[in-house]
């Protein structure tokens, strides 16, 4: 979801956006305006931008200074410096690029690593755009798989070239036709740099030093890693390696997630950007020491969020260039003072990921850019998955007016002076309220329950609802499938202006229980090849925790039903139809295994409460769920916060021996129902709030945007009725819930969500609701594939062939459309995707060009 201030601002405003950021998201497209992204940051990047289909991670440029390289997921772009225009988008003839390395030789070739282990090299022509040639295989003696090849150091003359093998945990020594040897470092190295001799390499360890016998450890695509008592990776390093010898010599504590480095010419000071600390080390080479640590956040007193990842150094060595991700900003640090070295900050796009300078420019690659904003050809709609990075340039040196200008923007366009607001403490001697004025507080909830479900868009679902802003021609499970989501909205509140953060599972499920992402994130859309996170890599996870770190610290109870857990039938093979015979008949012939990577979490799960497995009805875990509430019941104890995962609506398309989508969805619906009814007619109705939501909306349309998606607030204490179209995300689910539990915000992302206090009312309703029964049966299966002919096989084809964890969002979105409405209904392009064609309702402009800005 990307949305512009059109007329409400000019590009030289000064006045503050903190205040607007509920008119912004429903004001414009880009009329030379505002960018807001889903986080409710806005984007007003400095200098001059350009826009592309990919999201570019790393940057180098030519040795004559004329050609500017991003590598993004999907290739290399080449700009063209003297007219700043995109002169080729040259995609890898295979595979995707991973998180980091590009390189150009002493001849000019470009090197470029992909995440299916490939290092690919072109030539430059004479017209300055590259051609491939055949790749080096990037294969490793030390584990079995792709190696996830990320930071390129060449050398020169009879200095080797050298590579960062992240899952081999190893600096690879190049040859013509591959690796031909490896040196063990730390944990998933990211960069690589060389001393200007040639004797020394120096490797950012991501995942820290070798876990030790007394180690805290969890696993990250295959390797132990040191982790502290949260399952948060806790070590960052570098590595010293002599090249001659073939060894590490020291290896030196920096911060978390060390990624990008630079070495000054002499090679005298190396710079390291820790993404999950906030800070820069500087390290003295001589004494291989670190001899301080910067913190780059744009206020001091701010949370972790930052997340500096990418760094450059004027041309004089004296600055500092630092990228914050988290800030959609760009750090400027004088290197020469002693204290308080940051110096200001420049706007960049949506999460800058690599930085350059040459000659009088400072050169920033944008991830995310400007949001899910390119079309493919012949399509009139957008999807989460249409990125729009960007590349930009600003003029260097900046002068002090200017640095202080643009320090401004950055300021009130991330939302600064909000998040500290967000966490100031007040006496408690207010009275309670359902969302407290400040935190600490009392609120007249004393329980909070998150129901996290799976993959829906607004329109899916709530598309027939008069009342809303409602396509019903895209509303493909209504009421006759979903008559408890139906009527929850109707009898408490239906929010229509509410957004995941989120484009898949991997970073939504992060969203919604971390309010924020890492830079691993949202640097592997080339190929997940290290991991499709959830729950299962400890070098994933955000420095700041997760919800219930937050909940466990200040003295509150927590419960998990589900969220992260890998769930398996035994016996293993069991069917769907098996395990739900076995459920109707309260057989209790089938159990569930489970499977957390997250040992904290795994304690404080419920044990008989099974997890993401497709086979597995949601109505089965509602009523694991409600049998343990009634032991709550008896004893008095619901727990402060609960977490209760009912996945089912992602739905295993038309894939035979599964149910069909209606059915999956239905019982979603019926599950919920069901657990909202016990809690409503518990004796913790009075004091308890529900929020409702969806990981994230990949596998759905929607007419005004594809991150549009569903969300529920039930308690006594919500605004019965109405329709609430103030403008919300993921992280103000969060942010409200730390409120009402008198918790300050984890992190910069969830304390500048604005609270949803629209949603409640001062005088409670303590009416209880009351589940109504599925209209579609729960074990309507699929056809058997020889049943099938036409289309409806070519769909139930497409299903088997989908890894529906990781699915393709198109395909997906298809095969649950013609499942619904039919093997030949026109499928609806011109609304699916991020954007759609609803814009205009909302007097959001679209030109329809693919180049639209």
């Amino acid at each position: 979801m990307q949305m512009r201030l059109a007329a409400v601002m000019g590009a030289a405003a000064a006045m503050s956006l903190a205040g607007l950021a509920q008119d912004a998201m429903r004001v414009g497209e880009r009329d030379g305006g505002v960018a807001v992204a889903p986080t409710g940051q806005f984007l007003r990047p400095a200098g001059e931008t350009l826009e592309f289909p990919g999201r570019p991670v790393d940057l180098a440029i030519s040795r004559d200074g004329a050609t500017l390289y991003a590598k993004d997921n999907r290739g290399v772009v080449v700009v063209d410096l003297e007219s700043w225009s995109i002169r080729q988008e040259a995609p890898f003839p295979e595979g995707g690029g991973s998180m980091h390395g590009i390189a150009v030789s002493v001849g000019g070739d470009v090197f470029a690593t992909t995440a299916q282990s490939q290092l690919w090299q072109a030539a430059a022509g004479e017209t300055g755009t590259l051609a491939w040639s055949s790749p080096r295989a990037l294969s490793s003696t030390h584990m079995a798989g792709a190696a996830h090849a990320a930071g390129i150091a060449l050398g020169a003359g009879r200095h080797p070239d050298l590579l960062s093998m992240s899952r081999a945990n190893t600096l690879a020594i190049l040859g013509a036709e591959g690796v031909e040897e490896e040196i063990p470092v730390g944990v998933a190295p990211y960069d690589v740099v060389v001393s200007p001799d040639g004797s020394t390499a120096y490797v950012s360890n991501w995942g820290g030093r070798r876990p030790g016998a007394d180690d805290l450890t969890a696993t990250s695509s295959g390797t132990n890693v040191v982790v502290d008592e949260r399952g948060v990776g806790a070590s960052g390093t570098v590595s010293v390696v002599d090249v001659a010898s073939r060894a590490v010599v020291t290896e030196i504590t920096v911060g978390l997630h060390p990624s990008d480095m630079l070495l000054t010419r002499d090679g005298s000071r190396l710079y390291v950007a820790n993404a999950n600390s906030d800070t820069v080390t500087e390290i003295d080479t001589a004494t291989r020491a670190a001899i301080r640590e910067i913190t780059v956040r744009p206020d001091p007193r701010l949370a972790f969020g930052s997340m500096p990842n990418a760094l450059a150094l004027s041309a004089d060595e004296r600055t500092l260039y630092v990228a914050c991700g988290g800030n959609n900003a760009v750090a400027v640090l004088s290197l020469d003072a002693d204290r308080d070295p940051v110096r200001g900050f420049v706007p960049a796009g949506w999460y800058p990921s690599a930085l350059a300078v040459d000659h009088g420019y400072l050169y920033i690659a944008n991830v995310k850019g400007v949001g899910s904003r390119s079309q493919r050809e012949g399509e009139d709609g957008w999807n989460v998955h249409r990125h729009r990075g960007s590349v930009q340039r600003v003029p260097v040196p900046l002068s002090a007016d200017a640095l202080a200008s643009y320090t401004r923007q950055v300021m009130d366009d991330g939302r600064v002076p909000d998040m500290l607001r967000a966490a100031e403490r007040a006496a408690s001697s207010a009275p309670p309220r359902p969302v407290p004025q400040h935190v600490g507080q009392p609120s007249v909830f004393e329980h909070v329950v998150y129901v996290i479900k799976e993959n829906r868009t607004y329109d899916q679902v709530f598309g027939d609802m008069e009342q809303g802003n409602g396509d019903p021609g895209l509303c493909i499970f209504g009421r006759d499938v979903t008559p408890n989501h139906h009527a929850l909205a109707e009898q408490f509140v239906l929010l229509d202006n509410y957004y995941c953060n989120g484009v898949n599972s991997a970073d939504g499920h992060s969203w919604t229980t971390e309010g924020n992402v890492t830079d691993h994130l949202e640097k592997s859309f080339g190929g997940f090849t290290r991991s499709y996170t959830w729950g299962n890599d400890a070098l994933t996870y955000s420095s700041s925790g997760f919800i219930w770190d937050n909940v466990l610290a200040h003295g509150l109870s927590f419960r998990n039903f589900g969220e992260m857990d890998y769930a398996e039938p035994d016996p293993k093979d069991a069917s769907f139809e098996a395990i739900y015979r076995d459920f109707v008949d309260d057989a209790g012939a089938i159990g569930f295994t489970q499977d957390i990577g997250i040992e904290r979490l795994s304690r404080y799960s419920s044990p008989t409460y099974p997890g993401w497995n497709m086979r597995i009805p949601d109505v089965l875990r509602a009523d694991r769920f409600l049998a343990e509430l009634a032991g709550f019941e008896e004893r008095g104890d619901l727990p402060n916060f609960t977490i209760v995962y009912l996945p089912n609506d992602h739905t295993s398309g038309t894939s035979p021996g599964a149910p069909t989508p209606r059915a999956q969805v239905a019982d979603n619906d019926l599950a919920l129902g069901r657990v909202v009814d016990g809690i409503t007619h518990s004796r913790f109705w009075p004091e308890t709030c529900i929020f409702v939501i969806e990981d994230d909306p990949q596998a759905g349309f929607d007419h005004v945007d594809g991150h549009r998606s569903l969300c529920l607030v039930v308690s006594p204490y919500t605004a019965r009725g109405k329709v609430v179209s103030d403008f919300y995300n993921q992280t103000s689910v969060l942010h409200t819930m730390e409120r009402i539990l008198g918790l300050p915000p984890m992190n910069q992302m969830d304390a500048m969500a604005p609270l949803m206090e629209t949603c409640f009312v001062a005088e409670p309703d303590l009416s209880a609701y009351d589940a109504l029964p599925n209209t579609v049966p729960l074990d309507e299966m699929n056809p058997p594939m020889g049943a099938l002919r036409g289309g409806e096989l070519h769909w139930a084809l497409e299903s088997i062939g989908q890894p529906f964890d990781a699915a393709d969002e198109d395909t997906l979105n298809r095969i649950l459309w013609h499942a619904t409405q039919g093997a030949d209904a026109p499928y609806p392009a011109h609304v699916a995707g991020a954007h759609g064609s609803g814009l205009a309702g909302r007097d959001l402009i679209l030109t329809g060009d693919d180049d639209d800005d």
